[in-house]
């Protein structure tokens, strides 16, 4: 089975400070790298006893990661019995929820076409300092919605359709600002497959680029190569650069399977781009983002739902099998592997020369980013499960994650950290 890789407003009488250089403002932080930013910290241990500077329950359900801009805190949510999907605004120093803001009412897909590992709210919220965007999969076609800072509605476009037949296991990529605009990817088997940009300001269509008309997941990455962005994107048995401002292709080389969920890193030391996947065939692999864009190396490690982690010139990734390996990135060489334990969907992070994965059980590991060998620091548990990766600023951890209840299952959002 292929599997996935993101109500009524409260009182909220409240100011917004301006965006910060340090926000953490789309899907893998503000250089598309996954790494906090240079003197971040972050504890090492943990756990529901201690070491939490809060511990706010969510409504609903979802995937979705911590969006940060200024003193707020952005997540999406669904209610399945409600039928609404939803954006989340919490405080950032206090964790109170401020709003829930309904996006959409009706329109989501039965329960029967989601993956056990999806929710109708999982790609995360992205912001060009001024607004947010949240993607939803609502009436067979991914939704974009602009909010000001405050929750209020700016503007709302059907982005592109995306109704696949052959499987139907949800929405799987997240919203990416490159500029004033918002790129979106919807890849499936329907005429309408491809990534499309909308400006930030209006929601005007800016361009469309065409893609293989088969199931895939995967997020663009940004990727400054030779002084300018282009995005990255694997799957459709394929690798492929696009100019984000006008979708124009760069390159395409063939290398991949059909279906991957992973974003791209990029080494901008050997200035190869990695990607890991998939379904049906599995793989881990390095491509020249120049010259004839070759494939250097490759090896039959999957990172599947997760993205991988480039530090100082090497490769980490935490398998779906939850194993970690270093590779160097430009030989490919293995510099070690170390048994973990568990199935992993949530990215590993960077912050201070340490790595933080997180597995689907709820269990993060914190290991040194050292390639001479496995290095362990910690080994924290919160709630019984988690799919999003956390978010790091200020000293902490943003962490989404849940818990079974007499209930059902509840979930939360911790900033781990005083």
């Amino acid at each position: 089975m292929l599997k996935l890789p993101i109500l009524t407003a409260l009182c909220f009488a409240v100011s917004f400070p301006a965006a910060l250089a340090e926000d953490w403002q789309q899907w893998r932080g503000p250089n598309g790298d996954n790494h906090a930013a240079a003197g971040a910290t972050a504890p090492v241990e943990w756990s529901e006893a201690s070491g939490l500077a809060w511990n706010t329950p969510l409504p609903g359900r979802g995937h979705s990661s911590p969006t940060i801009v200024g003193n707020r805190i952005y997540l999406t949510t669904a209610h399945k019995a409600a039928q609404t999907q939803s954006l989340l605004i919490l405080d950032r120093e206090t964790g109170r929820l401020l709003k829930e803001q309904i996006v959409h009412r009706g329109g989501l897909i039965e329960e029967k076409n989601l993956h056990p590992n999806n929710t109708h709210a999982s790609p995360t919220v992205a912001s060009d300092g001024q607004r947010v965007f949240t993607l939803f999969l609502n009436q067979d076609a991914a939704w974009l919605t602009a909010f000001d800072l405050e929750g209020e509605q700016l503007w709302q476009e059907r982005a592109i359709g995306f109704d696949p037949q052959q499987y139907k296991f949800g929405f799987g990529s997240s919203p990416v600002v490159v500029g004033d605009k918002v790129i979106v990817t919807s890849e499936y088997d329907g005429n309408e497959s491809g990534i499309v940009a909308l400006n930030t300001a209006n929601g005007q269509r800016e361009w469309k680029a065409k893609r293989p008309q088969k199931l895939s997941y995967s997020s663009v990455a940004r990727a400054k190569i030779n002084g300018r962005i282009q995005l990255l994107i694997s799957g459709n048995y394929q690798l492929a650069s696009y100019d984000p401002n006008t979708g124009e292709e760069n390159w395409s080389k063939s290398g991949t399977t059909q279906a991957t969920c992973g974003t791209m890193a990029y080494d901008p030391e050997s200035q190869l781009a990695f990607a890991s996947g998939g379904y049906p065939e599995v793989f881990t692999l390095a491509v020249e983002t120049g010259g004839q864009h070759n494939i250097v190396w490759k090896n039959q490690a999957k990172s599947y739902e997760q993205s991988m982690l480039v530090v100082d010139g090497f490769l980490y990734t935490i398998t779906d099998r939850g194993i970690a390996y270093c590779w160097g990135c430009r030989s490919g060489k293995q510099m070690w592997k170390q048994r973990l334990g568990g199935g992993f969907s949530s990215s590993p992070l960077l912050v201070d020369g340490k790595i933080y994965a997180t597995s689907e059980a709820g269990t993060t590991f914190v290991f040194a980013a050292n390639p001479e060998r496995f290095q362990a620091l910690g080994e924290n548990q919160l709630g019984d499960e988690a799919f999003a990766t956390p978010t790091p600023l200020d000293g902490r951890l943003y962490h989404r994650y849940s818990k079974a209840t007499a209930g059902g299952r509840q979930e939360f959002l911790a900033a781990i950290g005083q």
